[in-house]
């Protein structure tokens, strides 16, 4: 089997060779762990990739991303950065007054693509490939409107902050319209819903706010013979039933944080773990013993004949011993 196949039948519970695999490589890690990271992509190539950009016309951007300083993003978002590797974080946030929301500047240069090399990308890789964009309307909000006022403007529900929800949501549907008629595999969204313990938010708040938007991309990618990615980092369990509703084919989410063996309990068969190992002790503070339990801890309450793919993050912390000792396991762990 290719890559893009082994991954096509695991999201359709239909038995693949093996379980797919993928590695998150952050900055971080390949410039504490250059060489440990070079071997480990030599070792255990990912099964699951994205398609480059290819726009035609450049974002407004400036500085690095990576690197300490700051960075201004596409949206004109000032991010403040200390360390090398990482992201920063928007310190003063552009729309901390809502007068400035007319003056918003919409990065339309998003749908630039040149779909011809999207194209021609997808038909050189046997990877299953993601789209090479990624909407994030709650975190984009957040990094617009601060999150402090984004918190209260969900208690207090100015009329401008559905204006900005719909500006955002405008953009990502046309991204996701664009994306859906190339040929890549699936289309991929994120936003981190969770804290440790619990949502951000109520249930209710998230259904009646950003339900109906990651709703709409779903159906976009179905629409279109796309499968469906989402991204959510912390606990989220109470809002697994719903992205199971929306169809959501493959959730990458923080199961250990929420109970591999509860969140298996409710929901194995009915959706893909797209991963994670836990990044928060495990992989970095974890014996290989640990490792390797925590996997099989995974296989054994998630995977059922498909819907689990091996997934880790590479990131700030990690040993990479422990990253090397879960792909290990999945390599003698084929089914």
């Amino acid at each position: 089997m290719t890559s893009r196949e082994l991954v096509c039948r695991t999201l359709e519970f239909d038995s693949p060779a093996r379980i797919p695999r993928q590695m998150w490589l952050l900055p971080w890690a390949v410039q504490q762990y250059p060489e440990p990271s070079r071997r480990l992509q030599r070792d255990f190539p990912d099964d699951i990739g994205s398609s480059p950009s290819f726009l035609k016309q450049f974002p407004h951007i400036s500085g690095e991303k990576h690197t300490p300083g700051t960075y201004i993003d596409e949206w004109g978002c000032v991010f403040q950065n200390l360390q090398a590797g990482v992201i920063g974080e928007v310190k003063e946030p552009l729309l901390h007054d809502w007068s400035r929301i007319e003056d918003l500047r919409v990065p339309t240069e998003a749908l630039s693509v040149d779909t011809n090399k999207v194209n021609e990308f997808c038909a050189s890789s046997e990877l299953f490939l993601l789209a090479g964009t990624c909407p994030r309307p709650f975190e984009r909000a957040q990094f617009l409107r601060g999150t402090v006022n984004l918190f209260m403007d969900f208690m207090d529900r100015p009329t401008e902050l559905d204006r900005l929800l719909a500006i955002l949501h405008g953009l990502y549907v046309k991204e996701m319209e664009l994306w859906a008629k190339t040929d890549v595999d699936a289309l991929y969204f994120m936003d981190d819903w969770g804290s440790q313990k619990a949502l951000l938010v109520s249930p209710d708040l998230w259904r009646e706010l950003f339900k109906p938007l990651y709703r709409e991309y779903a159906e976009i990618a179905h629409r279109n013979g796309k499968y469906i990615f989402m991204h959510t980092d912390g606990y989220v369990l109470d809002i697994f039933p719903d992205l199971i509703e929306l169809e959501i084919d493959a959730v990458n989410s923080q199961i250990f944080c929420m109970g591999v063996e509860e969140i298996g309990k409710k929901f194995a068969g009915e959706i893909t773990f797209w991963g994670e190992m836990d990044r928060q002790q495990i992989l970095p503070n974890g014996s290989l013993d640990e490792v390797i339990a925590a996997s099989r801890l995974m296989k054994s309450s998630l995977h059922r004949g498909g819907g689990l793919i091996a997934q880790c993050e590479f990131g700030a912390g990690a040993n990479p011993e422990n990253v090397r000792a879960f792909f290990e396991f999945w390599e003698r762990e084929a089914t």
